[in-house]
């Protein structure tokens, strides 16, 4: 029997298995890979008005260190020692501020860090820090407190403690500036509280003991200068907490809160403390002889040993 052809083609096909082939190839899905956000990064820094502000104050404590100058010049050498002091003061502040007027004393401190549910960091902040004002602080200050302390006739000791306390507050304040933990800060703020009132106390108190054998006006000069000292100096630590601290007012707010406390706090106390020590209106025991005047020669020499009075007592 003959089968036709065309019932063998079927046959076979049933037979044989089936297969698909596509033209086109399925591409494989890539996994989805999210971009990392952006870091925006915040500045709080100076503006047109802030450097300004800075420039102004450089040269009035230049021209000041220049009057200074020129009382110390008029004054006997043996009388200079308050206008030395009160010379280099506004001398290292005119320094300090051209520094940061220019830019060189400055730096940048991250105050904030934001981050997203994955622990990305999304936005950082920055500020300005004139890091600068804290060397002049550290240099002036204590030589502020050289010239209420000679004026009231403290003792070596009260001396050393007032200068050291100063020291102690200045840089616990550059380091509560400089520090990113806001626990840290604050202890460093604390430290250096704690410093400012054992000054309080050294020339409330012990200076007023020291001023009591002093005549009336001079007492009266004391008070009223250490007084009006102390006032400016208890403002730092406000503007301090405001700007600095917790970062409440602008860069510019700061610059401008410190350059009128150091106005009041250098050109008007030097000049109130030496005009009225030239005109005589206070009777100042400082009057330095020998070395601070003759130098190293004749009477000025500087002698290592046994001083001639007590040759003169073992002789006898």
């Amino acid at each position: 029997m003959i089968v036709p052809q065309q019932l063998l083609e079927e046959a076979t096909a049933l037979l044989l298995p089936t297969t698909t082939v596509n033209a086109t190839p399925t591409p494989t899905p890539l996994p989805t890979v999210q971009p990392d956000p952006i870091t925006l990064i915040l500045t709080q820094n100076a503006t047109e008005t802030g450097h300004r502000t800075l420039w102004v104050i450089c040269v009035f404590m230049g021209v000041t260190s220049l009057v200074f100058y020129f009382l110390a010049a008029r004054a006997p050498i043996q009388k200079r020692l308050f206008h030395f002091i009160t010379s280099v003061i506004t001398t290292i502040a005119f320094l300090s501020y051209f520094a940061m007027a220019t830019g060189d004393g400055v730096s940048w401190r991250t105050i904030s860090v934001a981050e997203n549910s994955s622990h990305t960091i999304t936005e950082i902040t920055k500020r300005q820090v004139y890091w600068a004002r804290y060397v002049d602080w550290a240099l002036t200050t204590p030589l502020l407190l050289l010239d209420l302390a000679f004026l009231a006739g403290l003792s070596g000791y009260s001396i050393l403690v007032v200068v050291v306390a100063d020291v102690i507050m200045t840089l616990s304040t550059l380091f509560a500036t400089l520090s990113n933990l806001e626990a840290q800060r604050w202890g460093w703020y604390t430290i250096s509280c704690i410093s400012f009132l054992t000054i309080v106390y050294q020339l409330g108190y012990k200076g007023r003991n020291a001023m009591a054998d002093k005549d009336n006006r001079t007492r009266a000069f004391f008070g009223t200068l250490s007084l009006f000292t102390l006032i400016v100096w208890t403002i730092y630590p406000v503007v301090w907490g405001i700007s600095e601290g917790s970062q409440i007012t602008t860069v510019d707010g700061e610059i401008i809160a410190y350059a009128v406390l150091d106005l009041l706090a250098k050109p008007v106390f030097g000049s109130w403390l030496l005009f009225t020590h030239d005109r005589n209106l206070v009777r100042s025991t400082i009057s330095l002889d020998g070395f601070w005047t003759e130098g190293l020669t004749g009477t000025g020499a500087i002698r290592v040993g046994l001083s001639s009075r007590y040759h003169d007592d073992i002789a006898y």
